[in-house]
This record gives structure tokens, C-alpha cells and sequence, in this order.
């Protein structure tokens, strides 16, 4: 620690910078990933043609093998690292303001308004499905966390109140859906398997859908990593330093909400990316949120596809829901994360 006299407070050290080679890393991890995604399947495809049809060069793949590539693995692959890195970044955001490390991008509402929404479209506007689910999910997701926050801020100044907001609102949502889910029994099958996650009905038109909103939500997170780290020693401390920790936690609330937001609009839900990677990434990298927040984005896409690519072939021709195989692998870490935080604390 070191004395900062103006102020006469203590501050913690200066946070480490993103160093190339964990960022390599990262990258390198992510584009292997991918590249088993796209060459991995019921139809295997060879490496060097496959690399040459995605470049938009003469290829020797067949006319079927071309229009699986380009049409259904490429985007499913794209978009799965997209949706990856989005729940990432926006776990390791959550976790920076909220101070928490259980923190996940669910955690205020997100997946239960996303979930509200989808279903209301499912039962009520069947017709318009294809395009009003994604619509619909991303709509209830943000509105989620607005009723979250406004509430939380209405009950009291702290992170406490928030999540607890966050809780409370997540479970009047829960009863919503469960209400409109009765009215539409027939449909309980097409509900369940929207809420279980995946990635089947990839297009290259989700993933223009969500690109906006992904790049405007992750600039925002990556600029504000720096502040991240001030937050961390605290409001009064960092309102001593100049910054302005409400302004600051709203702000990055907002991107990590629309991040969430973007993703569980074309994915379902997926749950535990939020806390699984960003934590993975803190023990290989350090704490500090300049190297988590863009090494949890790269990580979070590599995580994701390589769940994908488990999912469609651990039971192929079947395929299992991804928010499943995740809830398998994340489960026992968050049982890790909890009982080291516990043991810290004591």
C-alpha cells in the first residue's frame, strides 16, 4: 500500500497492465476453438479447403459441404463466440461494480425478463416468433434491470440493496411467466427449450442483429476497466480520488446489461459463462479489470464454442441444450468460487 498525501488515504497499488502474451493466449485459444467448431461435426470437413472457403477463395468442398460451412457452422460458430465473450465481459462488469464475486449477468433480473418476454411471444404471437422472441427477450432483459436498479436505488444507496432488488424482481418476473405459461400449455415445449439455451438457430442474421449492440457494450466495459480497479478500494476512497462511483456504476451497469441483453436475445439463456470465466481468467491473469474485462471477452467466446461443439456431439445426431452442459460445467466451479470466498471472509 502507498499514502496518497493529498487525501491521506491509503490506495492499493497500481493495477497491472494487459501484458501481450496472456492476450495471445487468449486469442490464439479463441480462434482454436473456433476453427474446431467449424471443422467438427456429424460432416467432418478438411482443414485447408474449409480455410479457403471462409476467406471467399477457390475451394475443392462440394456445393453441400460449401453451404454447410458458410450457412450453418460459420455463423453458429461466430455467433457462439460472440454470445461467449458478451456473458463474460458482462459477468466480470457486474462482479467489478457490485463488488461481489458471485456476480453474474442474471444476477438483477436479465434472464427472467428475457424469459417473460419470449414466452409471452411464444404463446401469444406464435406467428411472429421468429422474429419477436429475439425482440422480445432483449426488450424484457433490459427492462429487468431497469425495474432492478430503479428499485434498488429507490430502497438505498450500496451494492446490498441492489441485489437484493435485483431478487426480488427476478422472482416477481419468474411468477409472470409461470401465469402466461398457463395459457399456453400446447406451447410449454417450444418455452422450455428457448429457456434451456443454444445455439441451433444460428443465422447470419442474428448475428448482424446483436453486432451493434455487442460493439457499443463492450467499448464502454473495456474504457471503463481502469475505473473498475478504483472502485475496488472503495466509494469513499475513490470519490477522494476524483471519481464519481454512481456515475460509474451506472454507466457500467448499463453496458453490462446490454450485453446481457444482446446475447440472451439470440441464445436463450446460458447460464454460468458470467462466473466462470472471468474467475478462471483472475486466477491465470490477476485481478485487475484492464486484464480481466478483455482477456474474459476472448476467453468467454473460446469457453462457449467449445461447449457448442460438445453439445451437438456428445449425443449426435441429438443435440443438448447448451444451457445445460453449461449449468454441468459451471455448477461445481460456483461451488468452488463460494467456498474460497467463504473461507477468505473467515
Amino acid at each position: 500500500m502507498r499514502d496518497l498525501p493529498a487525501a491521506g488515504i491509503a490506495v492499493k497499488p497500481r493495477p497491472r497492465r494487459l501484458r501481450p502474451v496472456p492476450l495471445a493466449a487468449a486469442a490464439a485459444a479463441l480462434l482454436a476453438a473456433m476453427a474446431a467448431g467449424l471443422l467438427t461435426g456429424a460432416v467432418p470437413l478438411p482443414p485447408g479447403e474449409a480455410l479457403r472457403a471462409v476467406f471467399g477463395l477457390d475451394s475443392g468442398l462440394s456445393p453441400m459441404e460449401h453451404t454447410l460451412l458458410t450457412e450453418l457452422r460459420l455463423p453458429r460458430v461466430l455467433l457462439g463466440a460472440l454470445v461467449g465473450g458478451l456473458l463474460a465481459i458482462a459477468g466480470a462488469g457486474y462482479q467489478g461494480v457490485l463488488r461481489n464475486p458471485l456476480a453474474d449477468p442474471y444476477l438483477l433480473g436479465a434472464s427472467t425478463g428475457a424469459g417473460l418476454g419470449a414466452t409471452l411471444v411464444i404463446v401469444h404471437l406464435p406467428a411472429a416468433s421468429s422474429y419477436g422472441i429475439p425482440v422480445a427477450a432483449f426488450t424484457g432483459a433490459l427492462g429487468g434491470v431497469a425495474l432492478a436498479y430503479t428499485l434498488g436505488r429507490a430502497a438505498g444507496p450500496g451494492t446490498g440493496t441492489l441485489i437484493l432488488a435485483g431478487v426480488a424482481v427476478s422472482s416477481l418476473l419468474a411468477a409472470a411467466q409461470t401465469f402466461v405459461q398457463q395459457a399456453g400449455v400446447d406451447r410449454l415445449e417450444q418455452v422450455y427449450s428457448w429457456l434451456l439455451g443454444g445455439l441451433s438457430g444460428s443465422s447470419w442474421q442474428a448475428l448482424t442483429m446483436i453486432l451493434p449492440y455487442a460493439l457499443v457494450s463492450t467499448g464502454v466495459l473495456l474504457l471503463h476497466g481502469r475505473l473498475l480497479d478504483v472502485l475496488a478500494v472503495g466509494d469513499d476512497e475513490a470519490a477522494a480520488l476524483g471519481v464519481d462511483a454512481a456515475r460509474i456504476r451506472l454507466v457500467v451497469l448499463a453496458a453490462a446489461s446490454l450485453a446481457t441483453a444482446s446475447a440472451v436475445a439470440v441464445s436463450g439463456l446460458i447460464g454460468f459463462v458470467g462466473i466462470v470465466v472471468p474467475h478462471a481468467v483472475r486466477r491465470l491473469a490477476g485481478g485487475s479489470y484492464r486484464v480481466v474485462l478483455p482477456l474474459s471477452l476472448l476467453a468467454g467466446g473460446a469457453f462457449l464454442v467449445l461447449a457448442d461443439l460438445l453439445a451437438r456431439t456428445l449425443l449426435a445426431p441429438g443435440e443438448l441444450p447448451l444451457g445445460v452442459l453449461t449449468a454441468f460445467i459451471g455448477a461445481p466451479f460456483f461451488l468452488a468460487v463460494l467456498r474460497s470466498t467463504r473461507a477468505r471472509a473467515s
